[in-house]
């Protein structure tokens, strides 16, 4: 389906932001591997959550669009105004009834289905009444510059997300730090309440959009998962991810 409105109640639904115009890799969400686009890898791995009721790809470009319909993936045109895929999905949260959402980067074509409906599980079997679950890995202190690391209270609320190597090495050595997954759980009204935030002052410094959910005061809370995945930014990224798809475990199944 292509627009209109859900006509029966969904209560997780998987949302997917795609656009073409990429900074450091334009066009990647129709790059090809194993001679499928970075975007229907993404939907059709969505599509094998045991928890989602329905999965839908947010866009504003037409041949995204019409790659979708081609795949028979669900998909929604936006418009092409919007900051980063938060805002994105955002913006068509109040057209749709569910209770939960799961945001899945559309350049995300290794995503791990699991991981999906472990967030999807926890978001809507919230006890904490949090508003935002963002999965997250544990990794080597001297992972690269460019993952976003999380620092989590002991009860697992976010207290930062940053670029930065963090912490600091004061008194201790710190063995890991937690790498934040590309796939996030949101209340509906969590999703609402972000589409009428303004972009705060760390989110512009560090370029990662849920800082203006965090500066707002919205409760984040981290979920410790195992296994790991790569978004496609940039061109090694997607060699690295051709390479990847031919012995991965999931792409035979769709």
């Amino acid at each position: 389906m292509v627009d209109g409105l859900q006509s029966s109640m969904a209560k997780i639904i998987g949302l997917i932001p795609s656009r073409l115009s990429s900074k450091r890799l334009p066009g990647k969400a129709l790059a090809k591997i194993e001679g499928m686009p970075v975007i229907i890898h993404t939907a059709k791995r969505a599509q094998l959550s045991k928890k989602l009721d329905r999965i839908l790809v947010c866009t504003d470009s037409q041949e995204i669009l019409e790659n979708c319909k081609k795949y028979d993936i669900e998909v929604v045109l936006t418009n092409g105004e919007f900051r980063n895929g938060t805002e994105r999905i955002a913006s068509v949260a109040s057209k749709y009834d569910f209770e939960y959402a799961v945001d899945i980067q559309g350049d995300e074509p290794l995503v791990n289905p699991n991981h999906i409906d472990i967030v999807a599980d926890k978001i809507s079997n919230n006890l904490k009444n949090e508003e935002i679950i963002i999965p997250t890995l544990e990794v080597p202190f001297s992972s690269p510059e460019t993952i976003v690391r999380v620092q989590s209270s002991l009860s697992g609320r976010i207290m930062t997300l940053t670029r930065a190597p963090v912490p600091h090495r004061y008194l201790a050595s710190v063995a890991t730090i937690q790498k934040h997954l590309s796939v996030i759980g949101f209340t509906k009204n969590a999703l609402i309440k972000y589409s009428n935030l303004e972009v705060t002052p760390n989110e512009e410094s560090e370029d990662i959009e849920l800082l203006r959910a965090l500066e707002n005061d919205m409760r984040l809370y981290s979920l410790p998962v195992e296994g790991n995945s790569f978004s496609v930014d940039v061109q090694d990224d997607l060699l690295k991810a051709r390479v990847a798809m031919k012995s991965d475990m999931f792409f035979g199944k769709y």
